[in-house]
């Protein structure tokens, strides 16, 4: 599933097509993804315009300026396709998807399109409204973002203090930090040499305050999702941007899915093994995570 980098790389790839032009109309070319279109989905968003695309977590969020927010969520496979008006006619942006799995398109007044593209239609659309959009379930109880000044080791100290979960699983709950996936949840604990199995209350101090280990990983957490997305995030299967193009941060990683491999840490001679831990696969160094 696309993880936060994945997601931020395609909202910015659709967002000044999005928010360009108004909507001419929207063709579905099926009743239901993952669940029903919303009743009216189509017409309720015709001629509409969205003023921003903003992404919480790993949701894609349309302001549309009657007061309603479209959300859109990528699922498993969900992908976007922009087709821009050029002056020699329709340009497409390459991108590798049969057609047959084109399930949304949106037709907008300059003539773009964009098409969403999903074989296994784990995705959805759902439309809200925004200003209450805090207050419903897939939102409410959503933690920080971790690329925003509201993710702080103080914060998390909070939130992990007298916790014996693995710090892993810690990391991956959502109502702890908004977004993070199993990729980069690996990646992160590598570099800030943390073992994803011990606890993670064992990270806070007797006073509530966060450890200098919590403080690391904290700062690694937001490096290696800044240069994710600066690397167009990581296509191992389905992500692919808005312009087709592929991620290319899986040529960075350190030890997620390098299970064998020596581990990159300098003056470390381990080796980068795998673990399952509620039913995930978890690659780390026991040698220099600890």
């Amino acid at each position: 599933m696309p993880e936060l980098p994945e997601v931020e790389t395609v909202r910015r790839g659709l967002e000044r097509v999005f928010t360009a032009s108004p909507l001419e109309r929207v063709d579905l070319r099926r009743k239901n993804l993952r669940f029903p279109f919303p009743e009216n989905f189509a017409a309720r968003l015709a001629g509409r315009r969205v003023q921003a695309l903003r992404r919480r977590a790993k949701y894609l969020i349309g302001e549309v300026d009657d007061g309603a927010a479209l959300v859109m969520h990528l699922g498993m496979s969900g992908s976007f396709r922009i087709d821009e008006q050029a002056a020699e006619g329709v340009f497409q942006e390459p991108h590798g998807k049969a057609p047959a799995h084109d399930h949304v398109v949106f037709h907008f007044e300059s003539g773009a399109r964009i098409t969403y593209n999903d074989p296994r239609r784990f995705g959805f659309m759902l439309l809200e409204r925004f200003d209450a959009l805090t207050r419903h379930p897939l939102f409410a109880g959503l933690g920080a973002e971790p690329l925003s000044a509201e993710l702080t080791a103080a914060v998390l100290a909070q939130k992990f203090a007298g916790k014996s979960a693995p710090l892993k699983a810690a990391l991956l709950d959502q109502r702890n930090i908004a977004g993070l996936g199993n990729i980069y949840v690996c990646e992160a604990l590598h570099r800030a040499r943390l073992s994803p199995l011990r606890a993670a209350g064992g990270l806070v101090a007797a006073s509530g305050k966060p450890s200098a280990a919590l403080t690391r990983l904290t700062g690694d957490i937001k490096t290696v999702l800044l240069e994710a997305i600066e690397a167009g995030g990581s296509s191992l299967r389905d992500h692919r941007q808005a312009d087709g193009s592929l991620g290319y941060f899986q040529h960075n990683f350190r030890v997620y899915d390098r299970e064998g491999a020596a581990c990159p840490t300098p003056r470390c001679r381990g080796t980068v093994e795998r673990a399952t831990q509620s039913g995930r696969s978890t690659f780390l160094c026991r040698a220099c995570q600890k």
